[in-house]
């Protein structure tokens, strides 16, 4: 089947944050949203579909685990990953950053220090600080178009953290982490007593000719000290459908976790997360090889725009996922007139770079998951933006 990511879909009148939110958060609604990280494309239909053959039996009552929730997760990451996992490794989680909080809580005491590596997903930083817990801050690196690890730096910032959170791949810098920086991020947390919890939800999402690889599935380092969290909610558009889970190999941790969760009830989730999950992981091995296909081409579309019309705007190309930090600091701008030159000059919606931590100012955040000619439209105002500014 050929699947049609050309079609603009009319997303208003749904509640949907990305378009409802426009008006209360930059006080105009004749944006074109390219912030909130869900794509613009219809959810496949093999998920709509089981979705609504369930709905045809009209009793919603209280639902189990369907075996099917935890077969098709042990197929997929076998297949995809070469990660073979049983099904007592496995924890619903009522979303990732719901799942992240209920790692801390349940593996730290308040005041214990949590690091984190900004620019990054700001939840990270925001969860841990919710829960009064200290964020250590360990900055990547911006080289050569793309960010690393200062492992030296890591080795210092690593002493006397609980937990480390890995954005395995990297939001927003769309970074695939090597195996090796992954196995030497193993030996250094393992030999610190610091517990890894690797968000991957862009696992899907990983571009060619990139790998990605589990963080658990690196060393035996790695499989006894962390927590991976993943959902096929990014990969199959479905983030409005609480499909998380995380993975644990290691007993004592998932004892730990597992003890928290059941005694909160927050792992029971419901239907048609268990529905939606099995219906991606079973069948949408050719839609996703087909997305992926789609956001490649828009990535470089992206790319060869900015070198062509806006050269002082410079694209990090994402390894995965349709993320793209733009290094905005050639037009040397301050952080508010960047943001109004994009907001009330080219009438776009993005992530202002500096939600992702201070090392985000100069930067702006795309969502390149939406129409080409949608993209193409909103390029073009920025480039009007950009001459006129």
């Amino acid at each position: 089947m050929i699947y049609d990511f050309d079609e603009v879909v009319d997303r208003r009148n749904t509640d949907a944050l990305k378009y409802e939110a426009l008006q209360p958060r930059w006080g105009r609604k004749d944006l074109i949203p390219l912030w909130v990280a869900d794509m613009d494309f219809c959810t496949p239909p093999f998920i709509i579909k089981a979705l609504r053959d369930r709905l045809d039996n009209e009793v919603l009552g209280y639902t189990m685990k369907a075996e099917s929730w935890y077969s098709s997760i042990i197929d997929w990451t076998d297949k995809r990953f070469n990660w073979k996992i049983s099904r007592e490794m496995l924890t619903h989680t009522p979303g990732i950053v719901p799942g992240l909080a209920m790692a801390i809580q349940s593996l730290t005491e308040v005041g214990d220090k949590v690091m984190v590596q900004p620019p990054v997903y700001h939840p990270f930083f925001l969860v841990t600080q919710h829960n009064n817990r200290e964020v250590v801050y360990n900055s990547l690196v911006l080289e050569n178009g793309q960010f690393r690890m200062d492992m030296e730096r890591f080795k210092e910032d690593i002493k006397g953290c609980k937990l480390f959170i890995l954005c395995n791949p990297h939001n927003p810098g769309g970074r695939v982490w090597t195996k090796e920086e992954l196995i030497e991020v193993a030996r250094i947390c393992y030999e610190n007593q610091t517990i890894v919890i690797s968000d991957e939800i862009h696992a899907d999402l990983t571009l060619s000719p990139y790998v990605h690889y589990p963080f658990a599935t690196v060393s035996e380092e790695a499989r006894a000290n962390s927590i991976i969290f993943m959902s096929p909610s990014k990969a199959f558009n479905m983030p409005g459908i609480s499909s998380s889970y995380c993975i644990i190999e290691n007993e004592k941790i998932r004892r730990k976790f597992s003890s928290y969760v059941n005694g909160s009830e927050l792992g029971e989730g419901h239907l048609f997360s268990f529905i939606s999950v099995a219906a991606a992981y079973s069948n949408g091995t050719e839609w996703l090889d087909q997305v992926k296909t789609y956001i490649q081409g828009n990535i470089d579309f992206t790319d060869e725009y900015f070198r062509e019309n806006i050269p002082t705007i410079k694209v990090i190309r994402p390894q995965a996922s349709y993320l793209i930090f733009l290094d905005c600091r050639e037009l040397k701008l301050a952080q508010k007139d960047l943001v109004n030159l994009f907001v009330n000059g080219a009438h776009l919606a993005l992530n202002d770079g500096t939600m992702f931590g201070k090392e985000g100012a100069g930067f702006m955040r795309l969502n390149a998951a939406c129409p080409r000619s949608v993209l193409k439209q909103a390029l073009d105002q920025l480039q009007s933006a950009c001459h006129n500014y």
